[in-house]
């Protein structure tokens, strides 16, 4: 079996800020991880692959020069190669000129039986990339996977929706976005980070996956961002005192009725 993930490295934003003056994300000096949907969609390959040690996982990505690292990290999880789009020609890329990168980038490798990736990029949100590669790609595609099973070529998910769930299935080939419900990702290993760091990761231009100038970068992209924005701290808040739920009750009236609430 041959296996796709599709990762992304982002910002913590945990560490993340907004420049006031320009309203964009302050990106220097972040730190740069693997997004969290991405590492449940490896450690669901990786499981595959640990049932069937002739399947092969191949991890890929579109970024800077130093998403490498984040490549090496996933070999070191247990990934067997990675793969690196990079290109000036691709940078400033939306969702949609992005999926056209990744699309193409699949077809180049060709033959692959499942795609994973993660519901969406932290960085993002928007959860768009992974079905517009199934949609390029003309495949079956089930996003929020929560729950999966894999028998030779049938696939049955459980999907997570807001309202409750549902179960599909489909064959291969398919394309499966993942939620952080579904598994807990694993650690790296110390022959793994070996392995990872001598890994010759592939670098591919938009010359070598054959796209189309037009279909990719900034001027290939239709979306664009109005600005970004720090939400403003909320107030702090009131404690309610009280010996019994009957006080408690009476007190938070009366400080509602002060405030002029009610």
């Amino acid at each position: 079996m041959k296996i796709i993930v599709c990762v992304k490295q982002v910002p913590n934003t945990n560490e993340i800020k907004i420049n006031p003056e320009t309203g964009t994300l302050i990106r220097d000096g972040v730190e740069a991880i693997l997004n969290h949907d991405d590492a449940n969609a490896l450690e669901e390959a990786l499981r595959i692959k640990d049932r069937d040690p002739e399947a092969k996982v191949t991890v890929l990505t579109m970024g800077p020069p130093q998403a490498k690292e984040m490549l090496q990290e996933c070999i070191a999880m247990g990934a067997d190669e990675g793969i690196l789009l990079s290109d000036r020609l691709l940078g400033g890329s939306d969702t949609w000129a992005t999926s056209n990168a990744l699309a193409a980038a699949i077809k180049k490798i060709g033959g692959f039986d499942i795609v994973f990736a993660g519901r969406q990029a932290i960085d993002g949100d928007t959860a768009q990339v992974g079905p517009q590669i199934a949609e390029k790609l003309g495949i079956p595609q089930i996003t929020y996977v929560k729950e999966f099973h894999l028998d030779k070529n049938r696939i049955t998910a459980k999907r997570a929706l807001e309202d409750g769930y549902q179960l599909l299935k489909t064959k291969t080939p398919c394309v499966l976005t993942c939620i952080k419900e579904l598994n807990t990702p694993r650690y790296m290993t110390v022959p793994g980070i070996l392995r990872g760091a001598k890994a010759d990761i592939k670098v591919w231009t938009a010359e070598d996956i054959g796209v189309n100038e037009g279909l990719v970068g900034l001027k290939a992209s239709p979306t664009n961002v109005y600005k970004s924005f720090t939400p403003k701290p909320k107030g702090k808040g009131v404690t309610v005192q009280g010996d019994t739920a009957k006080e408690l009750a009476a007190n938070l009236i009366a400080g509602l009725k002060e405030k002029h609430r009610i």
